[in-house]
């Protein structure tokens, strides 16, 4: 069934009604009607030639792509308008005295649906540190950051928009946002990218309406190519702003710019924003940002090591990858803690300071560690039974087993030597040769650091 040319122009006004803010809508949208759509020529019923001049004016950018989308590349615009008030006899129609209006905007074409200008350069307001090459890689952020260069690689595909990043504090949503954002100039060096709190766009937007501003903050909002605005749940209960931002969401999205948010939960638990924004956000791809993992602690504190030019011995830099679990932000805070202790302190960094340090500063890993635990967690690692450890096999894995027992068992336990030496039914002597052993070859062998931090990270973990 073929559709009036009135339930078309409806589709329009829905269109415009989501894009803008209501009173403005009801201004200049609301009172126009539709005539006719006679091949593919659209007449509209306007109050009067001030009107329709005023219209084009302020609304060419989004008239026309409205038009173009639905009905079709070859509409041509006329209005329709009476000279006399309501005196029909005095109608005249006359052409849109914009030849482009039914053709969608260039790329790189300003985006702003008030007025056509020239956009100025933005700040982007982007951190260059925070660049993918720094962001750490693992199995807890792979999927979000496999999606945030997807989006920042190929910024023409609109597959994941919105980009909805959420996750706990700290655990590196600031940093992702922004690395994207980079990227996309990188690639697009023309592109308009603007990142922002939503604290902040909360204090713009109060400012504005506040000044009589709010048509040029609006303005400048729709005329972003990338717009990457983080803790958007800061959002929640400002009605206003919420009901502004949403107008420039639909804008952005309907001539296809990028939008990428990042929040501390997840969209379906945003109690106090709009339904309507929640279902916006889920229209694109909502994905999480995952706790870091082990292996991302340790690489994360490593890399602010090196940055920082700090030295962390191996116990140490294992110590609070174990022991500070939540948050990305901790561990490099850690890592400044430490330098700032050591020199206020002038002594090297070493595993008691880290354990003061990280006393006053986090809920310190109490897991209880017996010889029992350490034996059945050894055994598992060189892959042999627990009861072979307390043999008198000289055979290498289980030697190598035995003395690796004797030395997490002296750093972790409150057991003597002799303690230890009995319960393998050795001497003390073996005891003390096998940790100092160990200790000596630390400092030679990767391989040996390797297994010592893995058996300690299923010990403590």
């Amino acid at each position: 069934m073929t559709e009036t040319h009135i339930q078309l122009w409806e589709q329009c006004l829905k269109v415009f009604q989501d894009i803008l803010p209501a009173e403005q809508f009801a201004a200049w949208f609301r009172p126009i009607t539709s005539v006719s759509f006679v091949d593919n020529k659209l007449t509209l019923l306007v109050p009067s030639p001030f009107f329709y001049e005023q219209l084009e004016e302020r609304y060419f950018n989004l008239l026309g792509h409205t038009l173009h989308k639905v009905y079709g590349p070859s509409v041509k615009l006329y209005y329709h308008f009476n000279q006399v008030g309501n005196e029909p006899t005095t109608g005249v129609t006359i052409a849109s005295s914009k030849p482009s209006t039914a053709v969608a905007p260039k790329p790189g074409a300003s985006s702003n649906p008030f007025q056509r200008v020239e956009l100025q350069e933005i700040n982007a307001q982007l951190n260059p540190n925070y660049t993918f090459e720094n962001y750490c890689n693992s199995i807890s952020n792979r999927v979000a950051r496999s999606i945030g260069e997807a989006v920042a690689n190929d910024p023409r595909n609109k597959t994941f928009n919105p980009l909805f990043i959420f996750g706990a504090p700290g655990v590196g949503k600031t940093h992702l946002i922004q690395a994207i954002g980079i990227r996309i100039k990188e690639v697009t060096p023309q592109s308009r990218v603007l990142y922002i709190t939503a604290r902040l766009f909360e204090s713009q937007f109060t400012t504005a309406v506040r000044n009589g501003k709010i048509n040029d903050f609006i303005n400048f909002y729709q005329s972003i190519d990338a717009l990457i605005i983080d803790d958007i749940q800061d959002l929640i209960g400002k009605q206003s702003t919420q009901g502004t931002f949403f107008h420039i969401f639909n804008h952005l999205t309907l001539n296809q710019k990028q939008l990428i948010l990042a929040s501390d939960c997840p969209p379906a638990k945003m109690e106090g924003m709009e339904k309507r924004l929640i279902s916006r956000f889920n229209m694109g791809v909502v994905v999480e940002l995952e706790r870091p993992d082990y292996e991302l602690r340790k690489f994360v504190l490593h890399q602010k090591a090196e940055q920082d030019g700090v030295a962390l011995p191996g116990e140490v830099l294992d110590y609070i990858a174990a022991n500070v679990t939540d948050s990305i932000r901790e561990l490099e805070g850690m890592v400044v803690s430490l330098l700032a202790h050591a020199s206020a302190l002038s002594q090297d960094i070493t595993l008691d300071l880290a354990r003061k340090v990280l006393s006053n500063a986090v809920k310190i890993n109490r897991k209880q560690i017996n010889f029992e635990i350490i034996a059945q967690e050894v055994a598992s690692y060189y892959k042999i039974e627990p009861d072979q450890i307390f043999t008198k096999s000289r055979r290498r894995e289980i030697s190598d087993a035995r003395q690796m027992v004797m030395y997490m068992a002296k750093k972790h336990t409150k057991m003597s030597s002799t303690a230890i030496g009995t319960r393998l039914a050795r001497t003390h002597a073996t005891v003390l040769y096998a940790c100092n052993n160990i200790e000596e070859r630390l400092s030679l062998e990767k391989q040996l650091q390797a297994d010592v931090s893995k058996i300690e990270n299923s010990l403590l973990n």
